[in-house]
């Protein structure tokens, strides 16, 4: 996917002579998209199908990358052009722009997906001075006529030759005004020619030129917009945004017109299979008499309901009917078609499979399983994860009355309310006092864990999708607003200030909404999220709507947990953690961080454990740690009885677990200057900067802080094994997993596997139990990647870290960078998404599959497995199943997007093999 690109490269107007540029209607098919775009295939497809299409033909994608590579049109594309302009002429019985009798023609962009509003069209290209009274006689109508030309002159005004739109409006609303009438249908034949003219003099001032009456010179015109729009600000855009390839390029159709807007026998409309909010059967859609497609979009007129087509043409409502059903069930989804009926008889726009909600997606996969349309797997390609996440997050009640003061970066979706709380501290001693809060902050760090934990949302004023609390929120399932600058976070003062100046102190309510990044007032109403209350086992299908979803999700589910090879599991620090992981389908932990069971009361063991100066003092602090491990790992066992757990032992940057160094000299500073004693903080501040380091993530951490304090790791292991001992004896069935992390040579595995085999071996001997722990590492460094062979001769899995592979790989601190240039980078295209949302292919991806293959090379039966931010992600765990991985593992939260898309992943694979 070329996310950094433009331009497709490599065309140039001489090096693809020879090449078929233009087609027919009849010539292509629905499978032709990449080469005719999704309009000009569907619009080939319906008339192979018999469906009444006006006739036309398509201009392919390959001559606008030849254009748009080398400024000029294919050399052939003029002749080509010409000889299906010709036929068409010939098929219609008249020819493009002829005075008495014009041909007219509609030029239409058409990429192969869908990008609504963001490339341009022109209409009733062919009107001309001259022709204009030719249509009128044909049609009988004058004002029909006037009123054609002007939309031509407006749509090839703004579209093609760069006039702003709003002074066409202007005119239009002027001409309106001086009529004293509200709509433009008021407007008689004779206002609309002046009308003409005063577009015409826009024209003429604002482009430096007459507007063409050439229909030729219009044509061409209007084709070169269309390939120049593919490179327009909005288009580029909605493409980064959607992630979709910058060297594509659009198809253009060139259609002969058929008329909406001949009086009250003629209309326009829009239609929907089954309808795209509810996926329910029904008649969708609307319909506006005397009208042309564009006034259904801009909506200048009220449409009526679709199903008030049958009172006003029962003939071409009984035949739009058929139709629908014939579209829905050859493609055999979700349609959606645009029509124009011209006096009487019906016309098809345009057909495309759908767009729809989430909870339609569900809904209308299953239906077609059940009509026979389509089978299990093809089921798993009409939804995704992304649809599922949606689905799983509380949302605001819509009717509700709302005050907004702000909006920042909607970084974790979902509908959070609760009162505005400053700090970690409060947020927890106010949760456990059975309050509901929002934790806001400037930013937050690893310190405000618990209060992460605690609170119902996160709000910061800082940050963006990647920064701490997005990547935090978004892997707890909290919801998160990033980045709202416009309010004024003061957290000494415990308030925060709103734009207009009101001042939330803290303890008032707010509401926060993660999908669209806005800021409340107060308390708005929050409508639960049925799917979540499913896996979590408190719904079941029944015969509400809310129900149905449910069933449908259940029966996808269903689908992906029995085509799926990639085994999903949890990122789960604690019992309650587990628990409700495995509600949502864990199979297991893949990620256990020691780390965050230190934090609170139990960081000034820690740190006292670094900052000890003799071995008594160490050995008094792991002593009282020890324990404390061992009960954790005793209640994680019990909550993942059967199932294997893997635990990574401490991995911290050291700085976690000391004071502050600028805080500390300040208290040192202060209580000599007051003669104070402080013989115990100077002690302390000479630990710190003897520990001290200006890059802390790529410094005293991970296997490096176990070789180097002694015990810290064999305390660790200890607790794991006596506590699996103490689960086995109960009759239990504990699967412990012991995972060495930041591991970049093997030297340094062996030398900690071999004193965890001891201690291993001293826990059997003194409680009689033999302990079957696997022992592996954590692949999360280059080289690591890189000598995967040489590491798997001590290691029984590897797990990838790929946060940190990604860190190590691009050179980039996540804390940093986000704020400091992954806006730019995002906004010109270099990334199409952050590497820290969705695994990087090219270059971490590369090492991954590197070391996979390494690894089994070395110990064929190397279990492998991801446990990094991107286990949860789509698209990764797509690229993670084609590596041969054995299992991903994210979030609780994130645990039925993972199985789902892993079956999705099996299917897709599975059926490209078939293929």
């Amino acid at each position: 996917m070329s996310e950094n690109k433009d331009l497709h490269v490599g065309h140039t107007a001489q090096s693809v002579e020879g090449v078929k540029f233009v087609y027919d209607f009849t010539e292509g098919n629905k499978d032709l998209k990449d080469l005719l775009g999704g309009k000009g295939a569907n619009l080939a497809e319906m008339t192979n199908l018999g469906l009444p299409v006006p006739p036309g033909f398509t201009i392919t994608t390959e001559a606008c990358k030849v254009y748009l590579d080398s400024g000029e049109e294919p050399v052939a594309l003029r002749d080509e052009v010409s000889a299906h302009l010709v036929a068409l002429e010939e098929k219609m019985g008249k020819k493009l722009g002829q005075a008495d009798n014009p041909l007219l023609v509609s030029v239409r962009s058409g990429a192969k997906f869908s990008m609504p509003g963001m490339m341009d069209t022109v209409l009733n290209i062919g009107l001309s001075d001259k022709s204009v009274q030719g249509l009128a006689q044909q049609a009988g109508d004058e004002r029909f006529a006037w009123d054609s030309y002007r939309r031509l002159i407006q749509m090839f005004g703004k579209t093609v030759l760069g006039v702003e739109g709003d002074l066409f409006e202007d005119a239009l609303d002027a001409a309106k005004a001086a009529k004293k009438v509200t709509v433009d249908t008021e407007l008689e034949a004779a206002d609309l020619k002046k009308l003409v003219t005063k577009f015409k003099k826009i024209v003429k001032t604002e482009a430096g030129r007459d507007f063409p009456q050439d229909p030729r010179e219009q044509m061409d015109l209007a084709i070169k917009a269309v390939f120049d729009s593919w490179n327009g600000d909005r288009a580029k855009l909605y493409r980064r945004q959607e992630r979709i390839p910058h060297d594509l390029g659009t198809a253009v159709n060139v259609c002969s017109m058929v008329f909406g807007n001949l009086g009250p026998d003629s209309g326009t409309g829009v239609a929907f299979t089954r309808d795209p909010a509810s996926g329910h059967q029904g008649v969708y859609g609307d319909y506006l008499q005397n009208a042309q497609g564009e006034d259904v979009v801009a909506g200048i007129r009220n449409t009526v309901p679709l199903a008030e087509l049958e009172q006003i043409d029962k003939k071409s409502y009984d035949q739009l009917m058929q139709i629908m059903e014939t579209l829905e069930n050859h493609y055999k989804d979700l349609c959606d078609i645009e029509f124009t009926i011209e006096r009487g008889q019906l016309w098809m726009l345009q057909t495309r499979v759908g767009k729809r909600t989430a909870g339609a997606a569900f809904r209308i996969a299953t239906q077609l399983v059940d009509q026979g349309l389509i089978d299990e797997a093809e089921a798993l390609q009409r939804v995704t994860g992304a649809q599922l996440a949606q689905l799983m997050f509380p949302k605001f009640d819509e009717e509700a009355k709302v005050e907004q003061v702000g909006r920042g970066i909607a970084a974790s979706p979902g509908a959070a309310v609760g009162k505005a709380v400053f700090d970690s501290y409060t947020a927890v001693k106010w949760s456990r006092s059975g309050e509901k809060v929002i934790l806001v902050r400037r930013e937050t760090n690893p310190d405000d864990l618990d209060g992460m934990i605690a609170a119902e949302g996160i709000l910061t004023s800082r940050g963006g999708k990647t920064s701490h609390a997005a990547v935090v929120a978004r892997g707890m399932g909290k919801t998160c607003v990033c980045g709202a600058e416009e309010l004024e976070v003061d957290t000494k003062r415990r308030r925060m200030t709103v734009p207009g100046g009101h001042v939330v102190e803290e303890g008032d309510l707010i509401s926060i909404d993660g999908s669209s990044g806005k800021v409340y007032l107060g308390e708005v109403p929050v409508v639960p999220s049925p799917v979540v209350e499913y896996f979590e086992g408190r719904m079941h299908a029944g015969a509400n709507d809310a129900d149905e979803l449910v069933e449908a999700v259940h029966r996808i589910m269903a689908f992906a947990d029995r085509k799926r090879s990639l085994r999903v599991r949890a990122n789960a620090d604690n019992a309650e953690d587990a628990l409700r992981a495995r509600r949502f389908g864990a199979q297991g932990i893949g990620l256990c961080r020691t780390e965050h069971m230190f934090l609170g009361d139990r960081r000034e063991l820690v740190e006292r454990l670094i900052l000890a100066d003799t071995e008594a003092e160490r050995e008094e602090s792991l002593k009282e740690l020890l324990p404390l491990q061992k009960q954790d790992f005793v209640e994680l066992f019990s909550a993942m009885d059967g199932l294997p757990v893997t635990i990574r032992l401490l991995d911290p940057p050291l700085h976690e677990f000391l004071p502050d160094i600028t805080e500390l000299s300040v208290r040192v500073a202060l209580a000599e200057s007051r003669q104070e004693p402080h013989e115990n903080e100077l002690r302390l501040l000479q630990a710190v900067h003897r520990l001290h380091e200006q890059n802390p993530m790529l410094g005293l951490r991970g296997v490096r802080l176990g070789l180097v304090i002694p015990g810290l790791f064999t305390m660790q292991v200890r607790a794991i094994a006596e506590a699996a001992a103490e689960r086995r004896n109960a009759k239990a069935d504990p699967r412990a997993e012991i995972m060495i992390p930041l591991v970049g040579t093997v030297q340094e595995l062996e030398i900690v596997r071999e004193e965890a085999d001891q201690v291993v071996a001293e826990v059997e001997a003194a409680t009689g139990t033999q302990l079957k722990l696997a022992i592996g590492t954590m692949i999360e460094l280059p080289r690591a990647a890189l000598t995967a062979g040489q590491i798997a001769e001590a290691a029984e899995f590897f797990s990838f870290g790929t946060n940190d592979l990604t860190q190590t790989v691009w050179g980039f601190s996540r804390d940093d960078v986000e704020a400091s240039f992954f806006t730019a980078y995002l906004e010109k295209g270099i990334f199409g998404v952050s590497p820290f949302e969705t695994i990087d292919k090219d270059g971490v991806g590369s090492l991954v599959k590197l070391a996979a293959e390494a690894g089994r090379a070395t110990r064929p039966d190397l279990k492998l497995g991801v446990c990094g931010e991107h286990g949860g992600d789509p698209e990764s765990v797509h690229f993670f199943h084609e590596v041969g991985l054995d299992y991903v593992s994210c979030s609780p939260f994130r645990i039925p997007v993972a199985r789902l898309e892993a079956g999705r992943a099996a299917s897709q694979s599975a059926g490209s093999d078939h293929r």
